[in-house]
């Protein structure tokens, strides 16, 4: 039996990938393990520090005797990588390749097909967390923006059919799966392609049996604004995290309009008050690109503005850099000390927003679902507003709800102990 290891870098979507291939490789009896005779390098392309990171993995393994197969949103987006390594084997999301790919790769044979899967709610899959269904409700996007290189390795929008996604859904609280995670490269465009919508898909979730929590991921303003109020309707049901992921990426409608991004500031404000106005413990996570080319003194102090007035409870903020095939390649960029200083004051700025909120959450008692292990040790649980929970216990808590107080925050996440 061979043994191969997949090594995941990027978003849940390409965790959900990841899981798919292990669940097609040991369907074939191939055996996933830490330290494999195969090594899958399933890529991720949205930064360039991160493509730059793997670039430098296979570089490493270009001079071992490593058997490599690369997959993901790299090859992807740039096929061309192939010609770089010409000693490693290529897929795109074309994950149901894996097997093929494996199989002539372990008889010395390279193996390449960049190409793309539709739904992928239909194949079979090794929860890297048995606690944890992640769902693809959709691939690709509607959208067209100036910075980003995801629709040249995605595609467009493509749902997934409703009934797959229920299914899916039944499947993994049968399994005894506690979190639910809906994914895609945009959640609001759900089924805009097919008479559908993402409210009504949450309606439909809620109506199944059993004890969960469903986690909702990025969805663009201009698409949330479609249907606002069926949204926070939805977000006020118990079986829904009150975490809502929106990404601004900008304070300035100028700089908005050079992203090409379809909304205005007035949008993403309407949204984050209406929902605060309804569910007011709500987590809002937002994302802010520092040093956009366009963005110049002006427009970042509004993007600085933005951040300390509606003070959300988590910001992902990320440098400009030109990504190869997009709107923005061409446009002059900043200078990187530039880029790097905005970044620097908007986190120092953010850093102390979220150390008061969190500190809020101080003396807190209720349930929390343990969903996770730490990253230095003991576990993390998530309260109703998907707050991180760091809790310390001897017993395994995974996949146990919890009654927890909070005794201690710090700007990233909350440090409890469990109550009767």
């Amino acid at each position: 039996m061979c043994k191969i290891k997949i090594q995941t870098y990027g978003c849940a979507m390409n965790r959900a990938d990841s899981e798919v291939m292990a669940g097609f490789l040991a369907e074939n009896g191939f055996e996933i393990c830490e330290d494999g005779e195969i090594l899958i390098i399933n890529t991720c392309t949205v930064k360039t520090p991160t493509e730059r990171k793997i670039i430098k993995r296979l570089r490493e393994l270009e001079n071992s005797d490593k058997k490599v197969i690369v997959t993901g949103c790299l090859p992807a987006a740039d096929p061309k990588i192939a010609e770089r390594f010409p000693r490693f084997s290529f897929l795109g999301t074309n994950v149901s390749d894996i097997v093929k790919a494996v199989k002539n790769t372990l008889n010395g044979r390279r193996f390449i097909k960049i190409d793309e899967d539709n739904c992928r709610l239909d194949f079979p899959r090794i929860r890297s967390n048995p606690f944890i269904e992640i769902i693809p409700i959709s691939q690709g996007c509607l959208g067209n923006c100036a910075y980003c290189i995801v629709k040249k390795a995605r595609g467009k929008l493509r749902s997934c059919p409703e009934d797959l996604i229920l299914e899916d859904v039944k499947n993994a609280i049968r399994d005894g799966v506690k979190e639910i995670w809906l994914t895609s490269q945009d959640t609001g465009a759900y089924g805009l392609d097919t008479g559908k919508n993402l409210p009504e898909l949450l309606q439909k979730i809620f109506g199944i049996r059993g004890r969960f929590m469903l986690r909702v991921g990025m969805m663009t303003p201009n698409h949330a604004m479609k249907f606002l109020d069926e949204l926070i309707r939805a977000y006020k049901n118990e079986k829904i995290y009150r975490f809502l992921h929106i990404p601004v990426q900008s304070g300035d409608n100028n700089v908005l309009g050079d992203m090409n991004r379809r909304y205005r500031i007035e949008d993403f404000k309407r949204i984050v008050k209406e929902f605060r106005e309804n569910i007011p413990q709500i987590t809002i996570s937002t994302d802010i690109i520092a040093g956009f080319p366009t963005e110049d003194e002006y427009a970042f102090q509004n993007s600085l503005n933005l951040i300390k007035e509606i003070k959300p409870e988590i910001l992902n903020i990320s440098r400009f850099w030109r990504r190869p095939g997009t709107g923005a390649e061409k446009m002059k960029p900043l200078h990187g000390r530039i880029t790097k200083e905005r970044s620097r004051r908007l986190f120092g700025i953010f850093k102390d927003i979220a150390l008061e909120k969190n500190n809020k959450w101080v003396g807190w008692k209720g349930k929390a679902l343990v969903s996770e292990k730490g990253k230095t040790g003991g576990f993390c649980a998530r309260n109703f507003a998907y707050k991180p929970i760091i809790l310390k216990s001897e017993k395994n808590l995974l996949g146990k709800f919890v009654n927890v107080i909070i005794t201690e925050a710090t700007y990233y996440d909350l440090r409890g102990e469990i109550i009767p």
